[in-house]
């Protein structure tokens, strides 16, 4: 699967710990992910960096269980 450059890009952040965690699931686990899960991905990246690292860090957490379940998908190792 060629992972889209767009995608690619709306995985580098204002923040070098963002950006590891996103590009390395872009990397490892995107192309092999459920159609649902991408999606979702792609929504999160919608997101403002500061409620991303919220979610990263533990600080909050998601209410809708696909972004959870895709948070510890992203920051496992």
């Amino acid at each position: 699967m060629v992972i889209d450059s767009k995608l690619r890009w709306n995985c580098r952040r204002g923040m070098k710990e963002l950006d590891t965690l996103l590009q390395r699931y872009v990397e490892q686990r995107y192309a092999t992910a459920p159609a649902e899960e991408q999606q979702a991905f792609a929504q999160l990246l919608e997101l403002p960096d500061p409620q991303l690292w919220a979610y990263f860090s533990g600080r909050d957490a998601p209410d809708d269980p696909v972004y959870v379940k895709l948070i510890e998908r992203i920051i496992a190792p």
